[in-house]
């Protein structure tokens, strides 16, 4: 399998800030809008926005040998969606974003088992130093170890296997097939709780459940990426990075205090990037 890590770390840089956005949209949502419409809208307008490329794909392109393992894939980043969703709506922007940032820390370990990737020394401390930097914003003794926040070391879990189910699908599916499969199967599934938790969002809301799907599909088309040409547990870390995107959107919108411990953190989660991407 190639290894691109500097395009790898970009692609996955950029799809984390949209789904930092998505995130913070979420949020903005979750009291006027229930979460099994939240998912739902989620998944459909994501699948409408990624229509386009797979009409420029070719639609004879999305023929698959593989649709049981994306099966698999879609229900488990399903659950994942889920859970972080629960979490986003119970916790602040960052600190749920935090709870995402576990998931690195189990990429290595799934990919180490399953894929059979070495973890080099290299990543290894560059883990340790984004775990430092996460340690730092947590601010331990903080609402941040709220039992909520279970939930969402739970979908970090999941998140994780799901990645590295794409790297598993890497050598025979495109992005744009992997990242389409989970969006039909996902909006097929996500529509079933409509049937207990459908209520009409209000109007003005309609736009923003919209752009949470071309988000959240721009942001998983980028991710997809990322893990499909690098190496899971040596990209993982730069996920480190959403928790800047939030910090800075939770001070600008919900007045989240941007603490001098979650600055030091910051910067030792950017370093453990820079470590990583370092060759050896």
């Amino acid at each position: 399998m190639s290894n691109d890590l500097r395009l790898g770390a970009f692609y996955l840089l950029l799809g984390e800030f949209l789904l930092a956005m998505m995130a913070a949209l979420i949020k903005h949502l979750s009291g006027d809008v229930p979460q099994e419409v939240l998912v739902f809208s989620r998944n459909l307008f994501g699948l409408v926005a990624l229509l386009p490329i797979v009409l420029h794909q070719g639609v004879r392109n999305l023929k698959t040998r593989r649709l049981g393992v994306h099966l698999q894939r879609s229900i488990v980043g399903l659950i994942a969606m889920y859970g972080y969703f629960y979490v986003i709506a119970h916790l602040p922007l960052a600190e749920a974003v935090l709870v995402k940032l576990s998931a690195p820390f189990f990429l290595p370990i799934i990919a180490f088992f399953w894929l059979k990737e070495k973890i080099r020394l290299r990543t290894a401390l560059a883990i340790l130093l984004g775990f430092v930097g996460v340690i730092f914003v947590l601010r331990p003794g903080s609402d941040t170890f709220q039992p909520v926040a279970l939930v969402g070391i739970g979908a970090a879990v999941l998140a994780s296997l799901a990645k590295v189910t794409i790297r598993d699908m890497a050598d025979t599916e495109p992005t744009y097939r992997v990242v389409f499969y989970f969006g039909l199967l996902a909006t097929l599934v996500s529509a079933v709780p409509l049937l207990w938790g459908w209520q009409m969002p209000p109007a003005h809301t309609w736009i923003w459940l919209f752009v949470i799907g071309v988000a959240g599909t721009g942001g998983q088309l980028l991710m997809t990426k990322a893990y499909q040409i690098a190496n899971p547990g040596q990209v993982g870390p730069y996920t480190y990075a959403s928790v800047i995107y939030a910090a800075i959107l939770g001070w600008l919108f919900w007045d989240e205090a941007l603490l001098i411990t979650t600055l030091i953190g910051s910067v030792l989660i950017v370093a453990s990037g820079v470590l990583n991407m370092k060759k050896a």
